[in-house]
């Protein structure tokens, strides 16, 4: 696959101002909006299983950059482990698996949208450990900010079930669902607009609130895509 710049044109910075506008509108609307629900989540942390109520982790954003991300904490204070997380993994608390269903400890970051560190769409940040920066897939896919949900997030929001039932996790998600991932990614930001961005968001926000609606070829569909 041969990886060329996503902005072939002269109006790529323009583009890309307009998108940083509307990722800092909506960003700081949905703090607003939000805040009585956030604080409610870190309550509800708070009397399930103590603090710390948020959690931080090193991701790699644009142009390899590392940053810290922000969630709302859904495992226990402390563990040790794995750094994905698997169908039936024992340190994720009461509260923060009905967080982590319906999506809820993400809300944090629109903290790092606001910081600039990320944008409301684009391709899922990763640990550094799974990120390869020689290979030309990584190079394109880490040109643009990294997003809070994109294309791949929505098409495996069941991933923590097929991690649960790999024997080994760890090896299933790095040689199979990470590069499926990357392949989603390029492909979405190949043909991105502000159209499939939008229907991006709303398809996020509807099987977050609705998760037993969940349907891959509705979203295939919406977003013009047969991956």
């Amino acid at each position: 696959m041969r990886n060329a710049p996503l902005n072939r044109t002269g109006s790529g910075r323009s583009r890309q101002a307009l998108y940083r506008l509307f990722d800092v509108t909506c960003a700081a609307a949905g703090l607003l909006l939000l805040m009585p629900v956030m604080a409610a989540l870190a309550v509800a942390i708070l009397w399930d299983d103590g603090r710390p109520v948020f959690f931080g982790q090193t991701r790699v954003g644009r142009r390899g950059r590392p940053f810290r991300i922000w969630k709302f904490r859904s495992m226990r204070a402390g563990g040790e482990g794995s750094v994905i997380t698997a169908a039936g993994d024992r340190r994720v608390t009461r509260t923060g698996a009905v967080l982590r269903r319906l999506k809820l400890d993400e809300l944090p970051q629109l903290f790092n949208v606001l910081k600039g560190d990320m944008s409301l769409v684009g391709p899922r940040p990763e640990v550094p450990e799974y990120v390869r920066l020689e290979e030309p897939i990584w190079q394109a896919v880490l040109q643009v900010r990294p997003g809070v949900t994109d294309l791949a997030t929505l098409l495996y929001r069941h991933e923590e079930r097929l991690l649960g039932a790999a024997r080994d996790p760890n090896t299933f998600y790095r040689d199979t669902v990470l590069p499926a991932k990357l392949v989603l990614n390029l492909g979405y930001l190949r043909s991105r607009s502000f159209r499939r961005d939008l229907s991006l968001i709303f398809l996020t926000i509807r099987y977050s609130l609705f998760p037993e609606t969940f349907d891959p070829d509705l979203i295939r569909k919406a977003l013009g895509t047969e991956t």
